[in-house]
C-alpha cells in the first residue's frame, strides 16, 4: 500500500504550479488541459492552454470559433487530430449539454476525443469525484510501490483500475491522492532516472526488493524526424501561416526531399479532415476553403 499522508505531505511541498490546478478553473477548461496534455509534455502544453482558455473559455466559444481558427491555436503542440477533436467535443458540450461539461464518466465518454482515461480525469480533477485515474505515471509508481516491479506490464485497463482504486482514501481527499500519485511519477519515480533518494514513500516494493531490473521488453523510442507526422505539420505550418488558401507549389517546397512522403502526408491531412481543397485546387485549413476560396 502506499501512505496516503507521506504522499499528501510531499505534494504539499513539492508540486508544480501548474494553472490547470489553480482554484477558479473551470471543468472545460481541465478538459482542455488534458486533450493538450495527451503525449505532449507540460512545458509546451502550459503557454498553448493560457492563450486558449483567454481567447476561448467555455465550450461554447470554442464551437464558436472556426475548424481553422482552432487548428492554428493548437500550433505546433503536435498531433492536430486532437485540435479537432477538442471542436467536436465543444460543440456537442455547447449544443447537447447547456454549455456545461458532464460530470458522470459514462456520459464524457460519449463525447468526441474523450477516452478513459480523459473522462475519469476531467470526473477526479473537475468535480472531486472518486475514481480511479490511470496514466502512464501512476502505473509505474503502482508497478514499483506495490508490486515491485520496474515498469508496468502491458497496460490492463480493469487491472489498472482496480489497482489504483484499491489505493485511494475512501474520502474527499481522493482526488488528492490521484494528483498526487500522478505527480509523484511525472517528477521523481520517473521512467529512465527514479530519484529514490528523495521518494517520500517510506514503503516501496522495489527498493525492498533490492531494484530488481525490469522484465518488460525494451520500449521504442518514438523517433520523430522523417517521419510522415514531420511532413504534415510542415504542411500545416505553410498553411498556418497563410491567410488565404496555398497552390500545391506553395505546399511541396515544405519537404523536398521525398514527393511519395510528401504526397502521402497530404493526403492523410485531407482524410483527417484537417485539410480541404477548393475548387481551384488550392488547400486551405479545414474550414477555411471554401470561405476565402
Amino acid at each position: 500500500m502506499i501512505d496516503a499522508a507521506e504522499l499528501f505531505l510531499w505534494y504539499e511541498r513539492e508540486q508544480r504550479d501548474l494553472p490547470w490546478r489553480r482554484p477558479g478553473v473551470t471543468p472545460w477548461q481541465v478538459l482542455v488541459s488534458e486533450f493538450m496534455l495527451q503525449q505532449t509534455p507540460v512545458a509546451r502544453v502550459e503557454p498553448v492552454w493560457r492563450d486558449w482558455v483567454a481567447r476561448w473559455p467555455t465550450p461554447s466559444s470554442t464551437a464558436a470559433a472556426s475548424a481553422a481558427d482552432v487548428l492554428r491555436a493548437w500550433g505546433k503542440l503536435g498531433y492536430p487530430r486532437r485540435a479537432k477533436r477538442l471542436h467536436e467535443c465543444a460543440i456537442a458540450i455547447a449544443g447537447e449539454h447547456d454549455d456545461e461539461v458532464p460530470s458522470d464518466v459514462e456520459t464524457l465518454l460519449s463525447l468526441p476525443g474523450i477516452g478513459a482515461y480523459t473522462a475519469r480525469a476531467v470526473a477526479c480533477f473537475a468535480y472531486r469525484q472518486r475514481v480511479p485515474v490511470v496514466d502512464t505515471n501512476v502505473r509505474r509508481v503502482v508497478a514499483r510501490a506495490v508490486h515491485g516491479r520496474a515498469d508496468a506490464s502491458a497496460s490492463s485497463s480493469p487491472r489498472d483500475l482496480a489497482d489504483v482504486e484499491a489505493l485511494l482514501p475512501n474520502d474527499n481527499d481522493a482526488p488528492r491522492f490521484s494528483v498526487a500519485l500522478m505527480e509523484l511519477g511525472a517528477t521523481v519515480c520517473t521512467a529512465r532516472s527514479p530519484r529514490c533518494g528523495v521518494c517520500p514513500l517510506s514503503v516501496c516494493a522495489w527498493r525492498t526488493a533490492g531494484f530488481p531490473a525490469s522484465k518488460e521488453p525494451a520500449r521504442r523510442v518514438q523517433r520523430y524526424a522523417g517521419t510522415d507526422r514531420q511532413v504534415r505539420g510542415r504542411l500545416l505550418d505553410v498553411l498556418r501561416g497563410n491567410a488565404s488558401p496555398v497552390t500545391r507549389a506553395e505546399l511541396d517546397v515544405a519537404w523536398l526531399s521525398d514527393t511519395a512522403q510528401r504526397d502521402r502526408a497530404l493526403d492523410s491531412l485531407l482524410v483527417d479532415g484537417l485539410v480541404e481543397q477548393t475548387a481551384d485546387g488550392r488547400f486551405a485549413l479545414a474550414g477555411e476553403g471554401e470561405s476565402l476560396a
